[in-house]
């Protein structure tokens, strides 16, 4: 694939699509800027500026640990009725809390 006339986020969208697996954003990144040939003055400001384009992207998904994917890995959430609640899916709303609150922590990190 001629990834030196796409975007640096579709480059990336198409490195997440052929490895099939989440990756950490520093791997991704730099596969992106090999894979585009594209010249870096500053690989901190490189990883900036791509980062914030995949984080803008619909298409990715936050998998946690500094990880990325494909948003269509994941599987749609499966949504509740409010009449059929039990304390069952106030546990399942606790642990989502819990597991967006570490995520948050990660990233600002």
């Amino acid at each position: 694939m001629d990834f030196e006339h796409m975007s640096e986020v579709d480059t990336a969208y198409h490195i997440l699509t052929e490895k099939k697996e989440p990756m950490h954003y520093k791997d991704l990144i730099t596969a992106v800027i090999e894979a585009t040939h594209r010249p870096v003055q500053s690989l901190a400001m490189a990883i900036s500026e791509i980062y914030t384009l995949i984080n803008m992207d619909s298409r990715f998904h936050y998998e946690g640990e500094s990880k990325w994917g494909l948003t269509e890995w994941v599987p749609p959430e499966v949504k509740r009725s409010s009449s059929r609640s039990s304390s069952g899916s106030s546990k399942t709303a606790a642990a989502k809390e819990t597991t967006r609150k570490k995520k948050l922590e990660s990233i600002q990190n």
